[in-house]
C-alpha cells in the first residue's frame, strides 16, 4: 500500500512530467505483471518495459518519484520493484564496509 503522506502535492507542477513519460504511448499492462506470471514471460515483459523507459525523457524523475513514494509494482524509471529495493535498502554488509 502506497503511504499518501510521502506523496507530493497536487500541484500540476508536481505531476506534469508523466505527460512527457514514453510509457504515455504504450500498454500499461507492460509495466505491471499479471498474477502468477514467471520465468521467460516475466523476463521478456520486463525486457520491453525497460526499453521503453530507456528512450524516456523523464526517466530519471519517474524513477525518483517511485523511490520517494515507494512504489511496490511495476516498472518505473526503468527499474523493478527488486532493482528500486536494492536501492532503497542496500545490504547490510555494503553499509559497513568502511568500518
Amino acid at each position: 500500500m502506497t503511504v499518501i503522506s510521502r506523496l507530493p502535492g497536487a500541484t500540476e507542477e508536481e505531476w506534469d512530467w508523466q505527460l512527457r513519460g514514453a510509457c504515455r504511448s504504450a500498454d500499461a499492462r507492460l509495466f505491471f505483471h499479471p498474477p502468477g506470471e514467471r520465468g521467460q514471460a516475466h523476463e521478456d515483459r520486463d525486457r520491453a518495459a525497460k526499453e521503453v523507459c530507456a528512450h524516456c525523457p523523464v526517466r530519471e524523475r519517474c524513477l525518483g518519484h517511485a523511490l520517494e513514494t515507494r512504489e511496490r509494482y511495476g516498472i518505473w524509471g526503468g527499474r523493478t520493484e527488486e532493482e528500486r529495493r536494492r536501492l532503497l535498502h542496500p545490504r547490510r554488509r555494503n553499509r559497513n564496509r568502511g568500518r
